[in-house]
């Protein structure tokens, strides 16, 4: 974890303007081309939910923007970034929150991921968020496919942690979509870093091996 100096950092003009607004976060919404990372994590007997975390995360990890948090009246930039994700409780209609360390292989991070969410009994686990802001939010909602969403939030305009959520895939043609929302903060995040971010996943669905 690296502190930002802002009396030398180029983005502090931006970054204070957007700190100021009473709600500094928005919200874009994409279709994901999934057609070819869906078969392969198929063929791989990959659970796809849990695939799609590991993609999703990696390639925000990958994005500098995407790794800035407000601590007070500082700038923090993270050197990883783990997922904490929404997961169905057995036996109930009831979801929990289950946060998991990313890994470097996307077999071994699923392996972990279930393994974690398979064992918490908790909905809601405190202490594995006390103190830290290294995450992002990820949520799936597979029995729509959206063309909008937005997240409950608190209005807690220092609140930089990033949220994903995606819908029900569906054929169109020979491909198959994936409804896929990326909410951050802009003080941190502009249109040309969503644009990276989108772009740079979407390269990795096609490619992914």
């Amino acid at each position: 974890m690296k502190i930002i100096d802002l009396d030398t950092w180029d983005r502090t003009t931006h970054f204070r303007f957007f700190k100021r607004m009473d709600y500094p976060h928005y919200n874009i919404c994409v279709n994901l081309d999934i057609t070819h990372f869906l078969k392969t994590v198929k063929d791989k007997q990959l659970p796809f939910y849990y695939a799609m975390i590991f993609a999703a995360t990696h390639v925000l990890n990958g994005v500098e923007a995407f790794c800035y948090r407000i601590r007070g009246e500082q700038v923090v930039l993270h050197d990883t970034i783990h997922p904490s994700f929404t997961d169905m409780s057995k036996d109930t209609d009831l979801f929990k929150m289950v946060t998991a360390n990313m890994e470097y292989s996307i077999e071994s991070f699923v392996i972990n991921a279930k393994k974690k969410s398979d064992e918490q009994q908790d909905y809601f686990v405190a202490k594995d968020m006390e103190g830290r802001d290294d995450f992002i939010y990820i949520t799936c909602i597979p029995w729509v496919s959206f063309t909008h969403l937005s997240h409950t939030i608190s209005f807690n305009k220092d609140d930089s942690v990033p949220r994903l959520a995606w819908g029900k895939y569906y054929k169109d043609g020979e491909k198959i979509l994936l409804p896929f929302s990326v909410q951050a903060h802009h003080s941190f995040v502009d249109g040309i870093h969503m644009g990276k971010y989108i772009d740079t996943l979407q390269d990795y669905l096609n490619t992914f091996m």
